[in-house]
């Protein structure tokens, strides 16, 4: 595949799926729940504030520069070629431990920060040196657990695993984790992975893993304690797999709430981009509020659901909302915007760059304005050796009332993602 072929790689992840289950629960098969740990500070997710380093909600030009990722409680994001040329992928490096151990641990590079999802998944294919290493979660009915989590773009399932996880200077010990891709093809269950492809290997998922880091907690909380809800399995010598209720405390959960202190929300921070660049580094400062480096400064806080999902409009029609950093690209149906022809018709290329504007609205009444560019996709990817392309941005096909801000949208910004931990209220903030 060439560098920045992409129309078969569109990075929906959970968003989706996350905005589906507010229409229906029997299809929430990722992101549902919530949980809390000891330790977080409270942040208040209402009222706004004026622009600021940030980048304000309703800038046409965002144009903040990340913080040095030197602090313990930040890690370096990059967005490149990633581990398998995929663009507008923002990747940082996460070293998984066996549990208790400081010496039995493999650092594995290029996993993609998803503030659309929540919880830490690799590719078992990218894991060899420490997989063996890390124990199987047993389900109550004596099986291995696996889990099947649903993306819009395909699925993952592998088993759940218990390790310790260090990224920066921060570590959250002995939380469960999925491993993808190892068990069989054959193992699939037919009635609980039901959209698109098995992506089983670090070439399918476009990165080495997904680091979840959503408002939310867990990876599918209340719903996944009940059997006929559930997308977690239990698979007796690793077959015949048959759904099982699992304990929220036994599910996948986001690493960042069982960090000690700054576990109470993340905030990605990426470079400005004109139009397109080969690639851009920014971070990934952990906690809202508990270091001098990660105030709720510049920016406007919109309160969201638990699935980080807020309401807004577009061209005075009425959307569902998600700010989601796994998406590669601003979706949303928009019928005067030309699609490309050939391998990139899952994207829009409008003749000219088109000025845009979507309001974006928090559960607590507040309401702001984001204006954004279009561009034409082929052009954007037309040098062949540029992976980090702002103004990307395709249809969202079947749904219509679903506005995505993916990557681009992140660009030149500060965005806060307050998770919904400890009595606190999720909130999503830039």
């Amino acid at each position: 595949m060439r560098p920045t072929v992409f129309s078969s790689n569109v990075r929906l992840r959970s968003g989706l799926f996350r905005w589906l289950a507010v229409l229906s629960v029997s299809v929430l098969l990722a992101a549902c729940g919530g949980g809390g740990d000891s330790g977080s500070s409270s942040v208040s997710s209402g009222g706004s504030s004026s622009s600021g380093s940030s980048g304000s909600g309703s800038s046409s030009t965002p144009s903040a520069q990340p913080i040095a990722a030197t602090a313990a409680n930040t890690v370096p994001i990059t967005v490149g070629p990633g581990a398998q040329n995929f663009v507008n992928i923002p990747n940082v490096s996460v070293t998984v431990c066996a549990p208790g151990s400081t010496s039995n641990c493999q650092t594995i590079d290029n996993i993609q920060v998803d503030t659309g999802s929540y919880g830490l998944r690799f590719a078992s294919d990218q894991a060899a040196q420490i997989i063996g290493s890390l124990p199987v979660a047993q389900s109550t009915s004596n099986g291995q657990l696996a889990e099947c989590t649903q993306f819009a773009d395909g699925f993952t399932w592998g088993t759940v695993r218990t390790a310790d996880v260090k990224i920066g200077g921060e570590t959250a010990s002995g939380i469960p984790i999925q491993v993808v891709g190892d068990l069989p093809d054959s193992t699939v269950p037919l009635n609980g992975c039901i959209n698109g492809s098995n992506e089983s290997s670090s070439r399918q998922l476009g990165a080495n893993g997904i680091l979840g880091v959503g408002v939310a907690a867990t990876d599918c909380g209340v719903t996944c304690t009940n059997a006929a809800t559930s997308n977690y399995f239990s698979c007796p010598g690793g077959t015949n797999c048959s759904a099982i209720g699992v304990p929220v405390a036994q599910q996948v959960v986001n690493p960042v709430t069982k960090f000690a202190v700054d576990n109470n929300g993340v905030i990605v921070q990426l470079p400005p981009v004109a139009t397109s660049a080969a690639s851009v580094t920014g971070t990934l400062v952990f906690g809202i509020g508990t270091q001098s480096n990660n105030t709720l400064t510049g920016a406007t806080s919109y309160r969201s659901t638990s699935f980080g999902n807020l309401t807004g409009t577009y061209k005075g029609s009425a959307v569902t909302t998600i700010v989601d950093s796994g998406s590669n690209g601003m979706f949303f149906t928009d019928s005067s915007l030309p699609a490309c022809t050939s391998t990139f018709t899952d994207f829009y290329c409008p003749a000219n760059a088109t000025a845009l504007s979507a309001t974006v609205t928090g559960l607590n009444g507040v309401t702001g304005t984001v204006n954004f560019t279009v561009q034409n996709a082929q052009t954007l990817a037309a040098s062949g050796t540029s992976y980090a392309l702002n103004g990307l941005a395709g249809s969202i096909g079947s749904f219509p009332t679903l506005f995505d801000f993916g990557l681009p949208f992140f660009f030149g910004r500060y965005v806060y993602f307050g998770f919904g931990t400890n009595g606190n209220s999720p909130f999503v903030a830039f």
